[in-house]
């Protein structure tokens, strides 16, 4: 007997015990057929063969397809009698995304102790007057399969949940305690407190230094105003937040008027009686004076320019083989998300694009970009070089992030200063149409995400009133030019320089020296030339 012959009766032997059948070894064949050749009858007592595959089951509904909407998903929004938007929109699946945007953060604490916002983050979904405890208020989220975060920037607040749609009620009265109702023990503050220690020991101990240069280059961009204040709590003001600073901050920021609930996956109506019964029908733990008038700084952020610099040590991961970095960033003036020229901007910026040295992958990564081609790919002592646009509703912040060795921060500087320069010069039209591509399509990528699509939401009703749809912004940047490209860069080069450095400066170039390589003029100074193979 064959190999073949013994591997077909194994197969037999095997199909019938998984199948639990009693058919004869020989009586398999009708099982391996071949498709198209009909089905041989069996003697009597075996089993009955499958139907062919190729013939349709009989007795089965028609299939129904579904169909495409191409159409945007609308965004339902209404305005509640205390002035609280309710905003929602409705979108496939199980689970729903529910949070709370609130325009509160770090440029409102003019007068209070700079680090209330921090604090809250820390104290974000703890006791309240409902859930005695931060556990009984995780387990209730738990019940509908929810996790919870809070996350602050420089002018927002956002509480959010992800939870199984049928428990948006529970979900619901969760967020209104949490922002309206919290209990703000003596206990909870300290544990706050110890969390921002913990953090800002931390972000001391890393080699990354975002965080900290973000910070350092909003102060020097808009010095001692709005904006310009530290996301970060300092040191010096640890001890200083207490209880009736935070209660106080909360009773002025945490109005209805500069709040919005939003959710994604939700149906609408059921969702405004649900925010109208939590938080308007039950009043807030400060609610105890009818005519009170919330005090909240409205000035206008004010951009100064400047230097900001910080001679330090920058850390090392134990076992690192990469060299000791310092660190500078240099911004411009942008514009707000509203202004007409938002758009053109944020072309402007994903052409720039930038990233680290050892980055891996093709033009999808944006190896492509000017800060790769024109600067990582041609000064070896370049570790990084990203560009980022942060835009807020009165203003906004343009500004590159680099790293270098420290003997090397002069030219780093001065490549970077000169790179910005060069914004306002000739733009390709294949770069034109690649950054325009990949904005768009980062766009719709990140909107597949439904806690994305809920920020979204909520920070554009809070701004506008209203949220423009995706295809808006698709159909914008499809209109940027090369001349828009050239007009925004020049509008921002017009500004004064604002720069951030960190590590050890000792060839740090001076402002004035930064400045010259960025102006426009062609007749200004240059710095000295560059030295591309200086050890």
């Amino acid at each position: 007997m064959s190999h073949v012959t013994d591997m077909k009766i194994l197969f037999s032997r095997l199909f019938s015990i998984k199948n639990g059948l009693n058919v004869p070894r020989w009586g398999i064949r009708s099982y391996s057929r071949d498709i198209d050749r009909p089905a041989q009858p069996l003697s009597k007592g075996s089993v009955t063969p499958l139907p062919p595959l190729s013939e349709p089951i009989p007795s089965l509904p028609p299939v129904v397809y579904s169909t495409a909407i191409s159409e945007d998903a609308i965004t339902e929004v209404t305005t509640l009698s205390n002035g609280l938007r309710v905003a929602s929109e409705k979108k496939f699946g199980q689970f729903c995304t529910a949070g709370v945007v609130i325009d509160s953060g770090p440029r409102y604490e003019v007068e209070y102790p700079n680090g209330i916002c921090h604090f809250l983050e820390k104290l974000s979904f703890g006791a309240t007057n409902k859930f005695p405890t931060r556990d009984v208020m995780l387990l209730e989220l738990e019940r509908h399969g929810g996790i919870c975060d809070c996350q602050g920037s420089r002018d927002t607040t956002v509480y959010a949940t992800s939870a199984d749609s049928r428990g948006l009620e529970a979900v619901t009265q969760v967020l209104a305690e949490v922002t309206l109702r919290p209990q703000l023990s003596s206990d909870e503050i300290e544990a706050a407190r110890q969390a921002v220690a913990f953090e800002l020991e931390t972000l001391s101990m890393r080699p990354e230094q975002e965080t900290i240069l973000m910070d350092m280059i909003h102060a020097a961009a808009y010095k001692d105003n709005t904006l310009g204040l530290p996301k970060i709590c300092p040191h010096q003001n640890m001890l200083k937040i207490d209880r009736g600073a935070i209660l106080n901050f909360l009773k002025n920021h945490y109005t209805p008027d500069r709040m919005v609930v939003a959710a994604v996956g939700v149906d609408h109506e059921p969702f405004v009686e649900y925010v109208q019964k939590y938080f308007v029908d039950t009043k807030p733990t400060w609610s105890s004076e009818d005519n009170f008038k919330p005090k909240v700084d409205k000035s206008i952020a004010k951009y100064t320019g400047g230097m900001q610099q910080e001679e330090c040590e920058i850390p090392l991961y134990p076992g690192s083989d990469l060299p000791e970095l310092s660190h500078v960033v240099i911004g411009l003036e942008s514009c707000s998300h509203s202004d007409p020229d938002f758009v053109a901007t944020c072309v402007l910026n994903m052409m720039m694009g930038g990233g680290g040295s050892f980055s891996a992958g093709g033009p999808g990564k944006g190896m492509y970009t000017r800060l790769y081609t024109n600067v990582l790919n041609r000064y070896h002592w370049m570790f990084n070089a990203t560009a980022y646009n942060h835009a807020y509703g009165d203003t906004g912040l343009f500004c590159v992030h680099a790293a270098s060795p420290p003997n090397r921060i002069y030219d780093t500087t001065i490549v970077i200063a000169r790179e910005l320069a060069n914004m306002a010069g000739k733009v390709g039209e294949s770069e034109l149409r690649r950054a325009k591509t990949q904005l768009q399509s980062m766009l719709l990528m990140n909107l597949e995400a439904r806690p994305v699509v809920f920020e979204d939401v909520g920070r554009q009703v809070l701004a506008t009133g209203k949220r423009k749809p995706p295809s808006f912004f698709i159909n914008e940047i499809e209109k940027i030019t090369a001349e828009d490209i050239t007009r925004v860069a020049r509008r921002m080069l017009g500004s004064r320089a604002s720069v951030a450095a960190r590590g050890k400066l000792t060839h740090l170039p001076s402002f004035d020296e930064i400045q010259a390589n960025m102006t426009l003029s062609s007749d200004a100074p240059q710095g000295r030339r560059l030295n591309l193979f200086r050890a």
